[in-house]
């Protein structure tokens, strides 16, 4: 799949800017572009320069300036692709940009495909297959989280993780394949005892990876909380509240929200996607009745649910709330439910105190008077568990690596099973080299289908 020709893009965005950068990679790349190039200062050609030097000149063709550049050489194969590489810096005129494109185009280059950078320097050894995609998560990380996850995995978090466990059952492997070829001789190369704990300790490692997945998605796309309650309790108020902008209609008649309005929030380094649910209660609105539907579905994909309550009515009407409160528990086994009083500023000291005393964990706020909002905020951020990143440790966000791990789990529960049941050897090596090949998948170290490299970089941009 390694290529010898030269690729060029933008790797700046397009468009107008003081400075883009046109990126080429390829074994001719330096030559090809130091035919065009002409050094303010007169001295050695591009191709005789030092490796990651820059150089001040201007790209000529036939004579005409297109451009003072500032050009970068970086020599293979200690470059980011393994290639030879140069990155010209260049005003950000769109009409600069493709005339320069353009003249490399038309002398031996070719325009690269979606991440086919990174994809090169995959395909040379420069980094492996997670690594790779980790490179696509940083460039799309929009929160502190999302971000120290991505350089994590870039820095090669799982594949760390995963190496000397995948070695020291590689070797094994190699003893219980060597046991095969004498397997009429009755004699055992692999110390069981010492498998048997190596294969212990696989399962644990694999079963923290896979649990870190919820986690690790949810701090890449967002922690969706949908905010459901019955009509006129406040949930567009308190969604307006939290964002601190009108991005929901408030109004006094009930069914006013009708579809689900969504919008995100960075709070503490973590991002959170609100969702405004229509009004759940008994309606003949066919429309509104659509919009009751699409509240319990979004609560259904939710993360974390908020059940709004209105404070005044709740304390004359606290018994068929309470009932309320375990019907969603019991809807929503799995979810993360948050109650909350709104309008609390309607309330005195003490009808306060009996709200407190009745519902665990209660929080009071007021939407419209902004009262303890951030208080929600920090409750919300309590909820998040970001120890295993202040730690530093290994979370999956990938979920092909999520199904990889899964399957390797798998193949390595049933290696463990073999051991246990005293099976022969040759029972459970099938398990062994499956649970090797779903490893390796994970970062390219076995042969990875073309099509997924393909899938893989295709989400890529151009010039990356």
């Amino acid at each position: 799949m390694i290529k010898n020709d030269t690729i060029i893009a933008l790797a700046t965005p397009s468009g107008v800017g003081a400075i883009a950068i046109i990126r080429l990679s390829g074994e001719d790349a330096i030559t090809l572009v130091s035919a065009f190039f002409k050094p303010k200062k007169k001295g050695k050609t591009l191709k005789s320069q030092n490796s990651h030097t820059l150089h001040l000149g201007y790209i000529v063709d036939k004579e005409i300036v297109l451009d003072q550049v500032l050009v970068s050489i970086f020599k293979g194969p200690n470059s980011y692709t393994g290639e030879n590489v140069v990155e010209i810096s260049c005003h950000g005129s769109s009409f600069i940009q493709q005339k320069i494109i353009q003249l490399f185009l038309q002398n031996g280059c070719r325009i690269a495909d979606n991440g086919e950078f990174t994809m090169r320097a995959f395909l040379n050894g420069k980094i492996d297959l997670s690594q790779a995609e980790a490179v696509a998560d940083v460039i799309a990380s929009n929160s502190e989280a999302s971000h120290q996850i991505a350089m994590q995995q870039m820095r090669g978090g799982i594949t760390n993780e995963l190496k000397e466990l995948r070695t020291q059952l590689l070797d094994f492997a190699a003893l219980i394949e060597l046991e095969l070829d004498f397997s009429g001789e009755d004699v055992e190369f692999a110390n069981r005892a010492k498998f048997k704990e190596l294969v212990a300790k696989i399962s644990v490692v694999l079963k923290r990876l896979i649990d870190s997945f919820a986690f690790g998605n949810a701090m890449k796309n967002g922690i969706s909380v949908a905010i459901i309650g019955e009509p006129n309790v406040g949930k567009s108020t308190l969604l307006n509240a939290l964002l601190n902008e009108e991005k929901a209609i408030v109004s006094d008649i009930p069914g006013t929200t009708r579809d689900a309005i969504e919008d995100e929030l960075i709070i503490d380094g973590a991002v959170f996607r609100f969702i405004d649910t229509a009004g759940i209660r008994e309606t003949e609105d066919t429309i509104e009745n659509i919009g009751i539907k699409k509240a319990f579905e979004k609560a259904e994909n939710a993360q974390l649910i908020i059940f709004l309550i209105d404070a005044n009515k709740y304390l004359s009407s606290k018994n068929i709330f309470l009932e309320e409160i375990e019907t969603i528990k019991q809807r929503f086994p799995n979810k993360r439910l948050l109650v909350i009083a709104n309008k609390i500023d309607t309330l005195s000291s003490s009808e306060i105190l009996i709200l407190q005393s009745e519902i665990d964990n209660l929080i009071l706020l007021s939407a419209k008077q902004n009262i303890a909002i951030d208080k929600l905020k920090q409750e919300l951020t309590s909820l998040v568990n970001k120890g295993a990143l202040s730690n530093n440790q290994t979370i999956v966000t990938n979920s092909r690596h999520f199904e990889a791990l899964n399957n390797a789990l798998l193949a390595i529960t049933g290696v463990q099973q073999g051991i246990e049941d005293n099976l022969p050897s040759d029972l459970f090596a099938i398990d062994i080299r499956e649970c090797l090949r779903h490893l390796g998948n994970i970062t390219g170290e076995y042969d990875v289908d073309k099509d997924i490299l393909g899938h893989i970089f295709s989400n890529f941009c151009i010039g990356k």
